[in-house]
């Protein structure tokens, strides 16, 4: 019949109709008959080869990170698909929409410990809203359209769809008038109107309100509606790791970021509040720190739309499940004139000079604003992060990019995020190391005109620097990586100095000349060892027409403060070495 299709054709084809344009992968054996059919939709699917499934899924991060689409990577059986367990892993703690394709073994040798058969829809269970093992043709239509639909509604998230070869090959007429029947699965976006009232009555009568702002911020779009609620009420702002580009943070209400390797005036500021208003983030340990001390003061007003993770780790006075942007719409529509608002700008200016009273108190303390701390440093890491300040705000039309470790908290910390939500990718919730070069690329790949920026050490890059050859094979111009190179595991060194007696064992760590490995890859190598070397080797970068690496040799034992040590209250800061 003229209009049967083969599985793997249908594959292709619902991927089209739910809008995919681009793919991450690596073909092999279980696989093949889908890549095959791939030939025919190489106009309408841009399929990139990937030096490692690790690669592929990691990009297809990066690049529904930065799009707010599905990312879709692909995996043979066997070892191809456990190299994905990583990025999926990545993807459901960091709440990215990521579709994972993978092939399997025949369905009549299931079970029979055939060549690369694996178990992969049972390895990936836990670290997935849903996945599928297909082995009728038949189906397909029908689980690429649902799989897709829960990847990306409610809270985000992988799915995984595992295809036997023989449904890739089969032949039927696809039934495109599929309708989805999901009876159990039914995510809230519009919140309840008698708790936004509860919830704006506090906020109201509160002396010391602050927000948090999350992840759910960025993913839902919220950030003008963001801005507005916190201008109405006069309630300072911080925005967690994933929140970065939630908020302006040149606005006057902007205070930082909180949490492990937050500024010492952000936790003050949450340790003192008497209303906290967490909009779209988790509470997660990182910010909490001991989950028992974390805002004793306070009265939490939790805005998420994963019910679960109301009152999962820290007690809600208001809990609020819903859209993000969808609750502060319905805030800002409830919110009183403002004749009835009594006090409250008076109040806010009083709390608001409080914490910049803190900030100025600790803040200029740091090493980082303390040139005399580096005195005798050729290269202090921060020098780096000064220099790619001056160019973000000189050239605009960016992204940044970072791997996992010291770096990435400097990045965080000292980088000036002014470009807006999707623009500050990281690996937060697993922390994954090697997220950075791969994320990059599929960040470039939906971004061909902005700069990304990727901020690595020199332990998390070696482990995916692969992807080096793929951004070449692929013509990619415009991605820009700055090695903060110390020759350590760098954090892992750090608590192995604070806290184990600096017994540094398995951290110290050998590596590449960077510079020349990248040659090799046909990039622009650039290698730094001095702090007047910095500014122009960034520039050499931005100035190439090219992908560029920049090996910088930083001080080998700087460490980040402040600091929460593990089992502390987040007010319980290390903000220099003891012995210093």
């Amino acid at each position: 019949m003229a209009n049967q299709m083969t599985g793997a054709q249908i594959m292709c084809e619902a991927l089209i109709r739910e809008g995919v344009e681009v793919m991450f992968g690596l073909p092999g054996g279980a696989i093949m008959p889908f890549y095959f059919a791939m030939w025919e939709y190489r106009d309408k699917l841009r399929h990139i080869l990937c030096r490692h499934e690790q690669g592929a899924g990691h990009a297809a991060e990066g690049y529904a990170r930065s799009t707010g689409r599905i990312g879709v990577c692909i995996g043979t059986s066997g070892p191809g698909v456990t190299n994905l367990v990583t990025p999926i892993a990545d993807a459901m703690m960091d709440s990215t929409p990521l579709l994972a394709i993978c092939g399997q073994v025949g369905s009549h040798v299931l079970g029979k410990d055939a060549f690369q058969e694996t178990d992969i829809t049972g390895i990936t269970m836990p670290i997935t809203k849903h996945n599928y093992l297909v082995k009728d043709v038949n189906e397909l239509p029908y689980v690429f359209k649902e799989a897709i639909y829960i990847a990306t509604t409610g809270r985000p998230g992988p799915v995984l769809i595992d295809v036997t070869k023989d449904a890739m090959q089969k032949l039927c007429v696809p039934d495109w008038d599929v309708k989805l029947n999901l009876p159990g699965y039914k995510p809230t976006y519009q919140p309840n109107r008698k708790q936004i009232r509860e919830a704006l009555k506090l906020l109201v009568g509160a002396k010391k309100p602050l927000i948090i702002s999350g992840n759910g911020v960025v993913m839902s779009g919220a950030n003008d509606e963001l801005r507005f609620f916190a201008e109405k009420l006069r309630i300072p702002v911080i925005t967690t790791l994933h929140g970065i580009g939630s908020f302006p943070e040149e606005h006057p209400l902007y205070i930082g970021m909180p949490g492990m390797h937050g500024w010492v005036h952000v936790n003050k500021a949450i340790q003192d509040c008497d209303v906290l208003f967490n909009i779209g983030g988790r509470f997660d340990d990182r910010v909490t720190g001991k989950a028992s001390t974390f805002a004793p003061k306070a009265k939490v007003i939790h805005v998420d739309i994963d019910p679960s993770e109301i009152g999962k780790n820290v007690k809600v006075a208001v809990p609020i499940v819903g859209d993000a942007r969808l609750t502060l719409q319905a805030l800002l529509e409830e919110l009183p004139p403002r004749e009835e608002l009594g006090d409250l700008h008076a109040n806010a200016s009083d709390w608001m000079e409080h914490i910049r009273d803190m900030q100025d108190k600790h803040q200029g303390k740091q090493q980082y604003k303390n040139r005399a701390a580096a005195v005798n440093m050729a290269l202090p890491p921060h020098d780096v992060y000064d220099a790619l300040n001056r160019t973000l705000a000189l050239h605009g039309n960016y992204r940044l990019v970072t791997d996992v470790g010291q770096h990435q908290m400097w990045a965080a910390q000292l980088l000036d995020n002014n470009a807006g939500p999707r623009t500050f990718m990281t690996s937060g919730g697993a922390a994954t190391m090697g997220f950075g070069l791969p994320a990059a690329l599929g960040v470039a790949v939906a971004h061909p005109n902005d700069t990304v920026w990727v901020v690595a050490g020199d332990g998390g890059f070696q482990m995916t620097n692969q992807e080096m050859a793929t951004i070449i094979q692929e013509g990619i111009k415009n991605i820009k990586v700055l090695i903060i190179n110390n020759g350590y595991l760098g954090m892992v060194r750090q608590w192995q100095e604070l806290f184990e007696n600096k017994r540094y064992s398995g951290t110290p760590l050998s590596g590449p000349n960077f510079a020349k490995l990248a040659e090799a890859h046909y990039w622009k190598g650039i290698t730094v060892e001095h702090s007047d070397q910095v500014q122009a080797a960034i520039d050499e970068a931005m100035a190439t027409d090219g992908p560029v690496l920049i090996d910088f040799r930083v001080e080998r034992e700087v460490n980040v403060f402040p600091m929460v040590p593990q089992n502390a209250a987040i007010g319980e800061m290390i903000t220099e070495n003891p012995t210093a």
